[in-house]
């Protein structure tokens, strides 16, 4: 055994990984540069050998964590980047693959348990109308009955801005790509109740623009038990 634990599994990377460390590699040398177009979705499908469902999950996590950009009319662009920070932050996105749900969903309410206090107390006034934007653009998306996934996670993540904590809002841009196709796929959304959320959503708001750390906290796990517990039993299934 005492060799045995000498060894290491080996990671197999997924095609995803692949296409992003591409991706990562042409930016670092300068072929890539900054309002630099990608290839379309079919050519890059073509020259991967791979699906496009692939280069589509490759492209969504890329623009989640802003390394590029995506026009529907022009197609997608490189953004600018620090390159020694971006090199850390691809390694990042490429961790976390096959995840245990309800280890991310818990790791997220750790985090975000801690972002919701630090924004109680440390928000300005433009934190504040970035919040509010947030919230009527999911609640614009509940009226409509259109699935307000993206907007959810604005709302959360410009809560971690209002924090000021920059290691804490990368920790959850790190968490939440993975959480949110998981919602996707296992429309999360309808089973915890979209309605819900919405007044949650406003309780949170209004307890940061309060400055009430611990009442700003209070909603925040209401607001995160029920995914928490969905994630629960969907792990001893």
């Amino acid at each position: 055994m005492e060799i045995l634990d000498n060894f290491k599994a080996i990671e197999v990377e997924s095609p995803v990984d692949k296409i992003i460390r591409q991706i990562r590699d042409l930016i670092i040398a300068g072929y890539l540069n900054p309002g630099d177009k990608l290839p379309s979705e079919r050519k890059l499908s073509e020259k991967f050998s791979v699906g496009r469902t692939h280069i589509r999950n490759a492209i969504r996590k890329l623009e989640f964590y802003g390394i590029v950009t995506t026009n529907p009319q022009s197609g997608v662009f490189v953004k600018g980047a620090d390159i020694a920070a971006m090199k850390g932050l691809i390694t990042n996105v490429m961790k976390i693959e096959d995840p245990d749900f309800y280890s991310l969903v818990e790791t997220r309410c750790f985090l975000e348990i801690s972002s919701v206090e630090n924004a109680a107390l440390r928000r300005n006034d433009e934190d504040l109308k970035s919040l509010e934007e947030a919230c009527k653009a999911y609640e614009d998306k509940v009226h409509q009955n259109l699935p307000p996934e993206n907007e959810d996670f604005l709302f959360h993540l410009k809560i971690a801005e209002a924090s000021h904590n920059s290691v804490s809002k990368t920790l959850l841009l790190i968490v939440l790509p993975d959480i949110l196709e998981i919602y996707r796929r296992e429309h999360v959304c309808a089973n915890v109740g979209v309605k819900k959320s919405f007044v949650e959503h406003r309780n949170i708001f209004n307890a940061i623009k309060e400055g009430d750390p611990n009442l700003a906290a209070k909603y925040m796990k209401e607001h995160l038990s029920d995914v928490l517990e969905f994630s629960r039993k969907k792990r001893n299934l």
